[in-house]
């Protein structure tokens, strides 16, 4: 079986239940679990190559994933046709530390930066990466009118908003195309934004969904079932996990 493809609430776009997060490929400073050697280039598409053969549509990456936007550019070359490629705006990564700007000219240049690294001259969907000022960012911040303002322009196709509140999600979902939202078997909290944005067709991309690795693949038929769910954002370099991970989902 192949993985069913879902709509991202009303952007015309419809991705793979499972997408493949690749923050792992680019970086490994700064992240919630122990350091690790990024793959090599060969390693990285095999990656790339195994999770098209499963079914995935939807690769997730970030201005702030160090290398990953650039190394998601070559491997994708020749290929961009096939993938939804999100990517994240309002972080930067450097030297093990973060930083945030959403300032409207941050978030141009970061697109504008990303377009050049990922090769290609749209960006299917971009998200402001918050630092946890959800309503701050999306009150006071040039983000979010930034973002739009690129999508009149053509480069970019939805607009979206990775939150870490509650009032944050409920806030962006009535002004994104998209949001991205913590859900997992462990952690329910933000359940109910997800179940609203549905009701609105907003699309939900969900991050964490198995506790940073701490939970077992069959705990995603709990995130899938969720009304409003359109994919499930897992991050990893394991082929067998990602496969077991395709599998929870389809058994």
């Amino acid at each position: 079986m192949m993985l069913p493809r879902r709509p991202l609430g009303t952007t015309g776009m419809e991705v793979s239940l499972i997408g493949l997060g690749t923050v792992k490929i680019g970086r490994n400073t700064g992240l919630d679990i122990d350091r690790f050697d990024l793959p090599s280039l060969r390693q990285a598409r095999r990656l790339i190559d195994r999770a098209w053969d499963l079914g995935i549509n939807l690769l997730d990456t970030a201005a702030a994933y160090g290398e990953s936007e650039a190394r998601l550019g070559e491997l994708l070359e020749g290929t961009r046709q096939r993938w939804v490629l999100c990517t994240k705006a309002g972080e930067t990564h450097e030297n093990g530390q973060s930083r945030y700007d959403f300032s409207g000219e941050a978030i141009r240049q970061s697109v504008e930066f990303s377009l050049r690294r990922l090769r290609t001259d749209y960006l299917d969907v971009v998200l402001v990466h918050s630092d946890g000022r959800d309503m701050a960012i999306l009150t006071k911040s040039e983000a979010l009118d930034t973002l739009n303002a690129m999508k009149q322009a053509g480069k970019i196709r939805a607009v979206g908003f990775s939150h870490k509140t509650g009032a944050g999600g409920r806030a962006a979902l009535t002004q994104c195309d998209v949001i991205m939202t913590a859900l997992s078997h462990g952690d329910r909290s933000q359940r109910n934004v997800v179940r609203e944005a549905g009701d609105r067709k907003c699309g939900v991309l969900i991050k964490k969904p198995l506790d940073s690795g701490g939970a077992a693949p069959e705990t995603l038929r709990y995130v899938a079932a969720q009304t409003g769910v359109s994919s499930i954002v897992v991050g990893t370099t394991n082929l067998s996990h990602l496969q077991a991970d395709v599998e929870a989902v389809l058994a």
